[in-house]
């Protein structure tokens, strides 16, 4: 039996030609409607040169097992996960890597109501009914259908729900969608905002999908790839700049001055402009940075609720608590009528309402926060060991600790500074983030301080 390597704790991605090939997609296929049972499934693809070929080996596999297809082309992964509620799905698979290299690809796979499936969630049946190989004869009677289907306005019309186009005040607006598979919705809503007389001017840039990415793999979490948006914003004098990962479902905000706004801070926001919507709502977060988010939370009548880091958990506790919105510092942001869904959509349409409503620019809509809860944002050390570097750190700070959380890796709290440390799920890595009580002395001396203990241990 062949073991697939491809298959990782919330979705998969390989290295194409050894990993993942248009066999093995055609098996995952199999697999995943045998498992699911889907009458019908969804499928989508990014601008990846393998997507295409990889989503017809899906379909080939899918509809071999009995299930019918509709293939909406190309599109973001929000885009799937919309069209799998929208039209009552029993199934959702869009193939991407995201930020990936490009000669990697993978796949992100939701059940009926857009519900992830993850390694706790039947990944690892569907990856053993892969792997095994054993499918039943194909029956071309029983072969399911094929359809196109175009539901790019029905998704628009879905966004705009969520902002009073009234309230938008006239800004102008860097628009980056990295040579990735954003492209067709920002020009879907340059059109819906010019027809609407919606005061926006977007600045495109390397909006056109091309998958050979011509302008590196779009992940502006990396600092190198942040440039072009800040370099445009400034350039421009635009009022804020928006850009987004490979397959759209993060976005990222730089402000007028051209500083990057880290992630942490745009949770802050979205819960705040949630909770002036619907006061008392819940407000989900994960463990890594939660300061900020508490204190928006209760200052504007919410209730946080923290949430073990990764989209599968945070989707199922917003699922039991009824929250209206999720947020991780990575940037990804989830919302209760977007079907409990990530969006790379959403979030700067609601900042645009939110700073259009209250006349503050991006930059001091922001600046509170961060003078209050500064943070160098997340820092990633490789490390012989990961489970001992974090036990050692661990014991370094145990005798003066006030309070001690597991929930993922260690989160460590002291009167003026907290911190947490976790493995990555993938990668001999330990993931580090902190933060003070408006204190970046005591920030720049604590984070040497781990930083030498992490180093220490290389």
């Amino acid at each position: 039996m062949e073991l697939l390597t491809c298959f990782k704790a919330y979705d998969i991605r390989g290295q194409l030609g050894t990993e993942l090939t248009d066999e093995i997609a055609y098996r995952i296929g199999r697999a995943y409607a045998e498992f699911i049972r889907p009458k019908n499934v969804v499928l989508g693809g990014d601008i990846r040169l393998s997507s295409e070929g990889l989503k017809n080996a899906l379909s080939e596999g899918i509809r071999d097992a009995g299930s019918d297809v509709i293939d909406i082309g190309m599109v973001g992964t929000e885009q799937v996960y919309f069209a799998t509620s929208f039209l009552n799905a029993d199934g959702g698979i869009e193939v991407t890597a995201s930020h990936n290299p490009i000669d990697y690809n993978g796949m992100k796979l939701v059940r009926a109501n857009s519900r992830p499936v993850s390694s706790d969630t039947g990944l690892l049946e569907i990856k053993a009914l892969a792997e095994a190989n054993k499918f039943k004869e194909v029956s071309a009677q029983n072969k399911g259908n094929y359809q196109k289907l175009d539901l790019i306005d029905d998704y628009v019309n879905c966004l705009l729900r969520y902002i009073d186009c009234n309230s938008i005040k006239p800004m102008k607006l860097v628009m980056n969608a990295g040579n990735g598979s954003a492209g067709p919705i920002v020009d879907a809503l340059e059109k819906y905002f010019d027809d609407s007389n919606v005061p926006l001017e977007l600045i495109k840039i390397h909006n056109e999908p091309n998958g050979t990415f011509p302008n590196g793999i779009p992940n502006p979490i990396l600092e190198e790839n942040r440039e072009s948006t800040i370099q445009a914003v400034l350039e421009h004098n635009a009022d804020m700049g928006i850009a987004w990962d490979g397959d759209f479902d993060r976005c990222f905000l730089v402000d007028e001055t051209g500083r990057f706004i880290e992630g942490y801070y745009i949770v802050g926001l979205l819960a705040k402009a949630f909770l002036q919507k619907a006061p008392g709502s819940k407000i989900v977060h994960d463990p890594r940075l939660t300061w900020n988010t508490i204190d928006i939370a209760q200052t504007y009548g919410g209730e946080p609720l923290q949430s073990k880091t990764g989209h599968a958990f945070i989707k199922e506790k917003m699922r039991l608590e009824d929250a209206i919105y999720g947020g991780e510092m990575s940037a990804h942001h989830y919302f209760r009528d977007f079907f409990y869904c990530d969006s790379g959509m959403i979030p700067w349409l609601l900042i645009l309402e939110l700073v259009s409503k209250s006349g503050l620019s991006l930059s001091n809509s922001v600046n509170d926060m961060m003078i209050k809860y500064p943070s160098p944002g997340e820092i990633n050390f490789k490390v012989k060991d990961p489970k001992d570097c974090i036990e050692k750190v661990y014991k370094h700070f145990e005798s003066s600790v006030l309070l001690t959380d597991t929930t993922d890796g260690i989160s460590m709290e002291f009167e003026q500074w907290r911190f947490n440390l976790r493995m990555s799920n993938t990668e001999p890595l330990v993931r580090l983030n902190l933060e003070t009580r408006s204190d970046d002395p005591l920030l720049k001396k604590r984070l040497a301080e781990i930083t030498s203990l992490i180093e220490s241990d290389q």
